[in-house]
């Protein structure tokens, strides 16, 4: 005689018979049910059912059955940011403004509310303060203003780790007529590291542009992805990607199988670099301007002084 053993015996209502079939549950599988929401998870296949000879896949998972009390407390880690406190503490729809995005100007009295909630929760061990991630390009855009704002920003406890990208050396900082490296203030410039950057090496571009051609599908010859590392190193590897998909096309137009050498050179003559359009507008006279509108030839002073008008 066979006896089976069960704990307890639930009574399960509609929600959480749903939840079952939502989670695919069978019979050998081991669930965590949450009293309070019904949501029930599947944790994995009993270790008991292991050598049942059923189809099962290689993500199949076989946890231990739990034993002692089922009934147990978890604590459960929710993740939000200091923004979405406030907006929910600004106003009484606050919540509903998280969805509809319309969250308003959040007074500065709610903000250090909050910062003084958090900082007690923090000292009580109820919560930690992840710093997130601030990444400005091309950082020498900003104005006095924004950078006088960062400065006052990074004093702050809860401030986020600052990245700052550009591509100037000595250059004016906007609203100013001072010069400074990299365009920023020396007094925030003082407190940033500086990573130096060099520009790509030849294997280096080469693997790019085989990581780019992959992602576009388009296959492409040896040759030609030689020449296509070639311009990256001669014009930019933002133009030599940009051929990709061109020389694609013009592959597909001749019927052919991939991109010979023959089509990145057709789009390389098609589609002028930064350097080589510079190139050709200084070398032409630009005495006349054709308006396609109005069917009539217009001078560079008659441009130039409507634009300014």
């Amino acid at each position: 005689m066979k006896t089976l053993d069960m704990e307890t015996l639930y009574d399960l209502g509609p929600k959480m018979i749903e939840s079952l079939a939502k989670e695919g549950v069978t019979a050998g599988d081991v669930v965590a049910i949450d009293k309070a929401s019904g949501k029930v998870t599947r944790l994995g296949r009993s270790l008991a059912r292991a050598r049942d000879y059923d189809a099962l896949g290689p993500a199949t998972k076989f946890v231990a059955t739990p034993g002692g009390e089922l009934a147990r407390r978890r604590e459960v880690v929710h993740s939000v940011t200091l923004h979405e406190i406030d907006v929910v503490n600004s106003r009484a729809q606050g919540f509903l403004a998280l969805f509809a995005g319309d969250t308003g100007e959040i007074r500065p009295e709610v903000r250090e509310q909050i910062d003084a909630k958090v900082a007690e929760w923090r000292e009580e061990g109820k919560a930690t303060v992840t710093p997130g991630v601030l990444f400005i390009d091309e950082v020498h855009m900003l104005d006095e203003e924004g950078f006088a704002f960062l400065g006052r920003a990074l004093e702050a406890d809860l401030a986020p780790v600052l990245v700052a990208a550009t591509n100037r050396g000595v250059a004016t900082i906007r609203g100013t007529a001072y010069a400074a490296p990299h365009g920023v203030p020396p007094d925030l410039l003082d407190r940033l590291l500086i990573v130096g950057t060099r520009p790509y090496a030849a294997a280096e571009t080469r693997s790019i542009l085989d990581i780019r051609c992959d992602e576009e599908d388009a296959a492409v010859d040896d040759d030609a992805r030689g020449l296509l590392t070639r311009i990256g190193q001669e014009c930019s590897l933002r133009y030599a990607i940009h051929l990709i998909s061109a020389a694609a096309l013009i592959s597909v137009k001749r019927g052919g199988r991939s991109v010979a050498l023959a089509d990145v050179s057709r789009a390389y003559d098609l589609f002028l670099d930064a350097r080589r359009s510079a190139a050709v507008m200084v070398s032409s006279p630009g005495e006349f301007l054709f308006n396609e509108v109005g069917g009539e030839e217009t001078t560079e002073g008659e441009v130039a002084g409507a634009m300014e008008g």
